[in-house]
């Protein structure tokens, strides 16, 4: 009778509360010991990708982080240093450079994932046909990608530009292609490795169909190393775009982009130092963080984690 009722008293008051996790609790936890750990082995890495999460915060919801219009000119404002009313001053216009920089990150990270993707898509494409095609084709795509590798990537890209014009989507499409050459020749090396090894020779004894053999075999293995390469390869593609863009080939004005804004500051560096210290400041994070990222996750696929 009585373990009945200490039941129903049990029921009447609920579960039994579990105690609340304090801050210390949450600090002194293995996960968080870990955390801290590798943040005090790697620092260069954590703040590499705490950058590039503001990054791409800045990229996708600017007005989190700055609700100024990056296009509204005053010219009562012109050159004003970094204060508290304009962090980083404004430009010749009185245009907020901080509202520039966020909006502008943008157009950079665009330029650099573009041309990665266009790069890749051609590069895998004739790698795979060098790689797995007969012999007159693989030397036709390997004579044409020695000609292409025969010019500097941002010399190939102002050889494009010149014929199709300026403009971001332009640029975006002669940085990729003058990336292709690298991309075609890793996949075409790897694909005639591949073509030989045993599980893939199994496959076709068993029948398997040459796209199907191409899909399931070849490309998921022939990809790996050039999608590290391409990781790396973003922050290269992003200067690219900037270097295009300083030059005036990039995105027209007056709209931001760091590469514009590193070339209209050249023309104030006596008197107005800030407008190329930080665009240069932002490219040159940028770049570092891919770079850091990038090799990291080349370093975990070759099994090393120390």
């Amino acid at each position: 009778m009585n373990d009945v009722s200490t039941l129903e008293v049990e029921s009447a008051q609920g579960p039994p509360l579990t105690p609340k996790r304090t801050v210390r609790d949450l600090l002194d936890s293995p996960r968080v010991a870990e955390l801290l750990r590798f943040a005090r082995q790697r620092p260069g890495l954590v703040a590499g990708a705490a950058y590039l999460a503001l990054l791409a915060i800045a990229s996708l919801f600017p007005t989190l982080l700055t609700r100024v219009d990056p296009l509204e000119a005053s010219a009562r404002d012109a050159f004003y240093g970094p204060s508290a009313e304009h962090l980083l001053g404004t430009d010749e216009n009185g245009r907020d450079l901080l509202a520039r920089l966020v909006h502008g990150a943008s157009a950079s990270l665009l330029m650099g994932i573009g041309a990665t993707i266009i790069g890749l898509t051609l590069g895998v494409t004739l790698g795979l046909g060098a790689g797995l095609g007969p012999k007159w084709v693989n030397a036709a795509i390997m004579r044409f990608i020695d000609v292409l590798l025969a010019f500097p990537d941002i010399l190939l890209a102002l050889v494009i530009i010149t014929f199709w014009g300026d403009g971001l989507l332009n640029a975006i499409i002669a940085v990729g292609i003058g990336s292709v050459p690298r991309y075609a020749r890793l996949v075409c090396a790897q694909a005639l490795v591949i073509r030989k090894a045993s599980y893939v020779e199994a496959a076709r004894t068993l029948g398997l169909h040459p796209l199907a053999l191409v899909g399931k075999h070849v490309l998921p293995n022939a990809l790996k190393p050039v999608i590290l390469l391409a990781t790396i390869g973003i922050g290269g593609k992003i200067s690219a775009g900037a270097a295009l863009s300083f030059l005036g080939f990039g995105a027209p004005p007056p709209a931001p982009e760091w590469g514009a804004m590193l070339a209209n500051g050249r023309n104030y560096l006596g008197n107005a130092w800030w407008l190329t210290a930080f665009p240069g400041l932002a490219l040159m994070l940028t770049v570092l963080s891919l770079t850091a990222v990038g090799r990291e996750l080349r370093r975990r696929s070759e099994g090393k984690t120390a």
